[in-house]
């Protein structure tokens, strides 16, 4: 807390409090993974939170004098709306969203000598010093495997190696749906971690393009083993000694050295050898010059459609109820640190916490916490340096506090409540408790308030990408089976919008009935997307396969897992809206099995009752065997 320490010894503890904000909004921001996603995923929130700042500090000033306590839950509500629908299009806009508003309730409460602009200045130091410290010192566990900036996006793509060695040891038995969705989020993070801003196009290192391209290189691997363990057959130990191998030489910088090579018995085993094949050649060999890898977000013109869509529209106007409800009680009871309400129930409304009465509870034993130890603390201790100290270990604290909401809250309590004493406002620990208790109630209240439209529009529109993401991705597969680019970046595509649909099931699944009951018949839905992915990965490597054509026992699972989908579909509440939005090829048919002429043959439509109108190849393009001469060679 270097800068909270300059403040202090300048004789100006209130200026220390913003950058102390920012800094603790960066630890609370920041979480595991690459250095240069850091940038984005501390320095954006941080910018919202010092344009809260300012707001927030210009905010008593509008409207007639006295009439406060009646226009700032106004226009703070206003504002919560507008944060609440972006917060609702991404997790980083929802950490932009969230500390924007809390940080306009803090500037508009807290009372600090310093003027808007200057609070704002603070804000971002605290912010940038704390996001100085991320990109600078080394990791707690540092390996040989090369400069020590790369350490979080190193780990990430070894992590995706050890995933695929977990899923082909668990082929064949239970826990292979679990391993899938381990890969998955894997892949998710190594996606993300090397997807950090950079100043040019291409990689700058040898050490970053090394990188890219042993992620690339895990993607076959990936796809082979997705279609080894939806075959449903145990595979030999040895088959995961190779991504093991290769996860070792990520993590260290050190060759992978031979690999065994698995039998060549099918088009799963031939897509994984030949996988483990180009996995060595890239870890032996210099890369060369690879492009930034991609994720998708949306873009500017679709960013307003998502935010103001049902889902945004659902979260912001909680949001809004919820902050301007708790701001005007807090001013109406005349609290002296009436914020404390609002910017509580903020924290407490966003749903990527937890369910709603776990956060609550959670978030109240917190407080209790958290009080307790600053009222035994500043009984026994006072003045300005052991408040320093104070807030010095909660923010190193808070990095180990995020694993878990309750303990979370009760850092970040001690931290404010140790700011506020700095400020120059008396000692309230035991008032923090009874303003953050209404405020759980208020949020607890609203959370569970019948509006007006339908419940579970996050779910609805999670799932809904997910479905058309998948319908893609199948169209791509059976139309291009040799097209291995394309049909990565769809895959990555659909696995990653049916890990958010998933997550976002599971989180209303733990709610309370009222909320439950809206999104529980999207779990048919969750499941047949994801048999119909898995099935259309392993469909994938048949085709690509230089020998095997789609077997016809792959095409009716296609088919009567796209009638499943479309059942269940017609079983939700909302089965109408989801088929309407899909692509017109995505929609429902109906119609007997009829051939298609196409380039070089005819492909035969494969229709069933409500089934996708989408061509079924059963022949796939040949290639040039590989000699067991060359792959010899290649193996020393």
């Amino acid at each position: 807390m270097l800068p909270l320490l300059l403040a202090v010894a300048a004789d100006r503890p209130t200026a220390g409090v913003p950058a102390a904000l920012g800094a603790m909004f960066a630890g609370i921001n920041d979480r595991p993974g690459g250095r240069r996603s850091s940038v984005s995923r501390v320095g954006v929130p941080a910018l919202a939170g010092a344009a809260g700042l300012l707001i927030g500090s210009l905010l008593p000033a509008v409207g007639p004098p006295g009439a406060a306590r009646f226009v700032l839950p106004l226009l703070l509500g206003a504002l919560g709306l507008l944060a609440g629908a972006l917060s609702s299009t991404g997790p980083l806009a929802s950490a932009c969203g969230t500390q924007l508003l809390v940080a306009a309730v803090i500037g508009a409460g807290m009372p600090l000598p310093e003027p808007g602009r200057e609070r704002a200045l603070l804000f971002l130091a605290g912010a940038g010093w704390a996001l100085l410290l991320r990109l600078v010192l080394p990791t707690r566990r540092r390996t040989s495997g090369g400069p020590y900036r790369y350490d979080g996006e190193r780990e990430a793509v070894a992590s995706v190696y050890a995933a695929v060695a977990g899923l082909l040891r668990a082929a064949g038995g239970t826990r292979a749906p679990a391993r899938r969705a381990a890969l998955t989020a894997a892949l998710d993070q190594a996606q993300d971690a090397l997807a950090g801003p950079r100043l040019r196009r291409h990689a700058s290192s040898t050490a970053e393009r090394r990188l890219h391209a042993q992620y690339a290189a895990a993607l076959p691997l990936a796809e082979a083993a997705t279609a080894l363990a939806w075959a449903g057959e145990p595979l030999p130990d040895r088959v995961a000694e190779g991504p093991l191998r290769l996860a070792h030489a990520v993590r260290t910088g050190s060759a992978c050295g031979p690999l065994p090579a698995p039998a060549r018995s099918g088009a799963g085993l031939r897509a994984l050898d030949d996988a483990l094949l180009a996995a060595a050649e890239s870890f032996d060999h210099r890369p060369g010059q690879s492009l930034r890898t991609k994720r998708g977000r949306p873009g500017l013109v679709a960013l307003p459609r998502r935010a103001f869509g049902p889902a945004g529209r659902e979260y912001g106007f909680r949001v809004a109820l919820c902050c301007g409800v708790s701001a005007a009680v807090a001013l109406g009871l005349d609290h002296e640190h009436w914020y404390w309400m609002p910017a509580t129930a903020v924290f407490l409304v966003k749903p990527d916490l937890g369910p709603l009465v776990s956060r609550v509870l959670s978030r109240a034993a917190g407080t209790v916490v958290g009080a307790a130890v600053f009222a035994g603390f500043f009984a026994l201790v006072a003045g300005p340096l052991p408040t320093v100290a104070a807030v010095a270990l909660c923010g190193a604290l808070i990095p180990v506090a995020t694993r878990h909401f309750a303990a979370q809250t009760a850092v970040v309590t001690v931290l404010v409540l140790s700011l506020v004493l700095l400020a120059g406002e008396p000692q309230a620990a035991w008032g923090r408790v009874v303003e953050s208790s209404t405020a759980c109630a208020i949020v607890l209240l609203v959370g569970h308030l019948p509006l007006p439209g339908q419940r579970g529009n996050r779910v609805r529109d999670a799932v809904d990408t997910a479905v058309a993401a998948a319908h893609r991705y199948l169209r791509h597969v059976l139309a291009h089976p040799q097209d291995g680019a394309g049909r990565a970046v769809l895959r990555r595509d659909a696995y990653r919008s049916l890990a958010v649909a998933r997550s976002a099931l599971d989180l209303s699944a733990a709610e309370l009935p009222p909320v439950a009951g809206r999104t529980a018949e999207f779990e048919e839905v969750a499941g047949a997307l994801e048999r119909l992915v898995d099935t259309t990965t392993a469909c994938a490597v048949h085709l690509h396969d230089r020998s095997a054509a789609l077997p016809p026992s792959h095409a009716q699972r296609i088919a009567e897992q796209l009638a499943a989908l479309d059942a269940a579909h017609r079983a939700s509440a909302r089965s109408e809206v989801l088929v309407r939005r899909l692509p017109p090829t995505a929609r429902a048919g109906r119609g007997p099995v009829r051939p298609r002429p196409g380039r070089g043959g005819s492909r035969p439509v494969q229709r069933s009752s409500s089934v996708s109108d989408v061509p079924m190849p059963v022949t796939a393009p040949t290639a040039t065997t590989e000699s067991a001469t060359q792959r010899a060679r290649s193996r020393s």
